[in-house]
């Protein structure tokens, strides 16, 4: 399918439904109900979902670039994460709700980090051996400014069957793309900052030792919308090596990239009115939620010595996908 006939009505989609001041609403409490409703009524939430049971049938691979207009726009609501929950959902021949849909991973019992864990009305928990759909249990805030993420317990129930390795890498997955969408966002207005910044008479943007930083923000921003398109290329389900990789590499990037532009923008980065501190605060959520580059580089380093392959070979075969 011609990802240009999905990108640009979710774009518009989103453009009409996630602008900023509706962002900022949805973050300080108001009622996320309407921008809820646009995206339910458009499809898309079935787009994982196969033909058979009423879906699109799109490809995980498909689904990359509008991750990545979430994350560029701040979406405030799961909505990839609905996807995928649906898309699971339909395989294991389960009904869902209507509403929002939040993956979570973690041991029955214990509290767990959920992304948009606020204002989901169902979490598809990964317990470790099954996949449970629960009524949200409503959580406990992070304490972090504005967030919408929540700590919750994991259900001591029993599910349905869960994909292999889980939904860690799946998760792990949306964050990386979510991480590029919002990486590209912030490199647009830092770059647009500096052209227009006048200082000693002319644009800061001129000054070499900028340019410098603003290219070293580049490729951050280009490895991490790589190594999210490496994890998004299959079906549903992306390798542990390849979500690993993805992962590492955009909490990287996020930190550099929310690090550099805070550095050019200065005091008016962190202002409540500029839009900025919306794409930074959404870069660090994600970097981590669904586990940090160190959790995840020492998943990666332990397949790598198990494998015995050499360095460049471990990566073409385990992360580019020749051994899967």
């Amino acid at each position: 399918m011609d990802t240009l006939e999905l990108i640009s009505p979710f774009a518009k989609l989103i453009e009409a439904n996630c602008t900023p001041a509706q962002v900022r609403s949805i973050e300080a409490g108001g009622a996320p109900d309407a921008m809820w409703v646009a995206f339910a009524e458009s499809g898309f939430l079935n787009a994982l979902v196969p033909e058979a049971s009423g879906g699109a049938g799109l490809s995980f691979e498909d689904i990359c670039p509008l991750v990545q207009l979430l994350g560029a726009h701040a979406v405030p609501m799961p909505i990839a994460e609905t996807m995928v929950a649906r898309a699971l959902l339909a395989r294991a021949g389960q009904d869902w709700p209507d509403t929002p849909i939040v993956l979570a991973s973690g041991i029955p019992g214990q509290s767990s980090l959920v992304p948009f864990g606020m204002i989901a009305s169902h979490m598809l928990w990964d317990n470790g051996t099954t996949l449970v759909l629960a009524p949200s249990a409503g959580g406990s805030a992070t304490g972090v400014h504005h967030s919408l993420h929540s700590f919750t317990l994991c259900p001591q129930t029993e599910g349905f069957a869960r994909p292999e390795g889980g939904l860690m890498p799946i998760s792990a997955t949306l964050r990386a793309a979510d991480i590029a969408g919002a990486a590209n966002h912030v490199l647009a207005l830092t770059v647009d900052y500096a052209n227009q910044r006048i200082q000693f008479g002319k644009p800061i943007g001129k000054q070499q030792a900028l340019q410098q930083n603003l290219a070293v923000m580049s490729e951050h921003c280009i490895a991490a919308r790589v190594g999210a398109e490496l994890a998004f290329a299959t079906r549903l389900l992306p390798s542990l090596a390849a979500a690993a990789t993805a992962k590492i590499v955009a909490g990287e990037a996020a930190a550099h990239v929310a690090a550099t532009a805070h550095a050019v923008h200065g005091a008016i980065g962190i202002s409540e009115d500029y839009d900025l501190q919306l794409l930074t605060r959404r870069l660090h959520a994600s970097r981590l939620a669904d586990g940090g580059e160190g959790y995840w580089s020492a998943l990666l380093g332990d397949m790598h010595l198990k494998s015995g392959i050499g360095g460049v070979d471990f990566a073409r075969s385990a992360v580019f996908g020749d051994a899967g």
